[in-house]
């Protein structure tokens, strides 16, 4: 069993004599029609059938792919389904695309359009359909009339394509709507780090990745029919490409104009970094007024229930300082941080320089319609009406954390009416203060009130 990655170019020796000795070669309509061969053909759809076909086979299998086949591709499920293939590899799509832009890519994000995240709520289901390079066939078209992405019911799998129908948006009681799991999780990626590359998906390419990312100052470079004769790069905001037509297949390039250099110096690990080096970092690391902040105790505990992580999008409402936001954001997800009071307001930013948190200089909750989904929500102020619209977006996750031990019982009683699974916690800490003897007193601070929630 081999698979052969195919990128435009030439085919090696290797491919060559791999193809020239199968009994069954399995590709893109694409790939097939342009070879001469006497073994039995099957052109890709769904993936399941075909890796169980190719399993089945008595003989030697050859399966066309994209790009690097090991990458996003069909290698991943051929093992799951117990094959051991010899892989021979192309240039990945990826690595093609930055290629034309010039740009390094040891400290880009890689996200695919097509991915589900395993504890996901939405009624998106079926097959991971993506390939290295996008799961479509470059033979199956043009750009699409009126401005958009192809969508799944015309489309000519380039690899392979779901196994069901493609996602499509569901709508919030409010008017927002609900982008499919996989996509959503793709887009707050691009939302939160400066550079990110998509593999993009039926429906969900260019077009509607430039729609989702509206607010947020993002360039995009989307790289259409990499290795053909009708290969294009275009770079325009993401506004514009909304608007524009696109061609299957592409890859998209999104950057972040406001943090060029996501690397300064040559790094260690490929994609973002490691990660944050520590949390619930203490107060003075903070830009604050008047000791307004969240102490650094309570935003341990805050961040615990947040889970905050790539791919979430996560509303911080009342950010004062913006201290949960910013805590939120290292952790690598895309971070809204919603303040009404303008004093506050370049705090926030001073704190959330370099990070990529967009800051929301309006009123909740009758600017929370207009937002975006959240995975996860702290309330830092706004009383139980905040509380009540945050919950009736339904993030999995809510948090609030209150002064008054009157308010907890009333949020307890708000969030599990709700539907959430709740509990409440009383945090106090005492710090050692020196003393002029050197020795040390306990100070306490003023103890806070931390009402949780999370969606069975």
């Amino acid at each position: 069993m081999t698979v052969i990655g195919h990128d435009g170019g030439a085919l090696g020796p290797a491919a060559s004599a791999a193809l020239s000795s199968a009994t069954l070669v399995a590709g893109g309509a694409r790939h097939l029609s342009g070879l001469d061969l006497g073994a039995e053909t099957l052109v890709m759809g769904p993936v399941a059938p075909v890796v169980a076909r190719v399993a089945a086979h008595e003989g030697e299998a050859v399966v066309l792919a994209s790009g690097d086949p090991g990458f996003f591709g069909i290698v991943a499920a051929l093992r799951r389904a117990g094959v051991e293939p010899v892989v021979l590899p192309a240039v990945s799509s990826v690595a093609a695309a930055f290629a034309r832009a010039g740009l390094p890519w040891d400290d880009a994000l890689v996200v695919s359009a097509h991915g589900r995240d395993p504890g996901a709520r939405d009624s998106a289901s079926g097959d991971a359909a993506s390939g290295d390079s996008v799961g479509r066939d470059s033979a199956c078209g043009g750009a699409v009339s009126g401005g958009g992405d192809r969508g799944g019911a015309d489309h000519d799998p380039f690899l392979w394509t779901p196994a069901v129908a493609v996602a499509t948006p569901g709508v919030h009681k409010n008017g927002s709507s609900r982008l499919p799991d996989g996509f959503r999780r793709a887009v707050n990626a691009c939302r939160a780090h400066p550079k990110v590359a998509v593999l993009t998906a039926p429906g969900n390419g260019p077009a509607a990745l430039g729609a989702a990312l509206a607010g947020w100052d993002r360039t995009l470079v989307v790289a259409e029919r990499l290795g053909t004769r009708q290969e294009r790069l275009v770079t325009l905001a993401a506004a514009a490409a909304a608007g524009a037509e696109w061609a299957d297949p592409n890859v998209v390039l999104v950057l972040d104009p406001a943090r060029p250099d996501a690397r300064t110096r040559p790094g260690w690990v490929s994609g973002p970094g490691p990660g944050p080096r520590g949390w619930a970092l203490p107060e003075a690391e903070y830009a604050h007024r008047d000791s307004m902040i969240t102490k650094a105790e309570v935003r341990a505990y805050a961040l615990a229930r947040l889970g905050p992580r790539l791919g979430d999008l996560v509303w911080d409402v009342g950010a004062g300082s913006g201290s949960v936001a910013v805590e939120c954001a290292r952790f690598g997800a895309a971070v809204l941080a919603i303040e009404r009071d303008p004093a506050a307001l370049p705090l926030i930013r001073a704190n959330a320089a370099g990070i990529g948190i967009r800051v929301v200089a309006e009123t909740a909750p009758g600017c929370l319609a207009a937002l975006p989904d959240p995975d996860a929500v702290f309330v830092g102020g706004g009383g139980m009406t905040v509380l009540a619209a945050c919950a009736d977006r339904r993030p999995t996750r809510l948090v609030t954390a209150l002064a008054a031990v009157e308010r907890a019982g009333a949020a307890l009683t708000l969030l599990r009416a709700a539907g959430y699974r709740a509990e409440g916690v009383q945090l106090q800490a005492a710090r050692l203060n020196p003393l002029p003897d050197g020795t040390h007193r306990l100070a306490a601070t003023n103890p806070v009130f931390v009402v949780s929630g999370e969606l069975p």
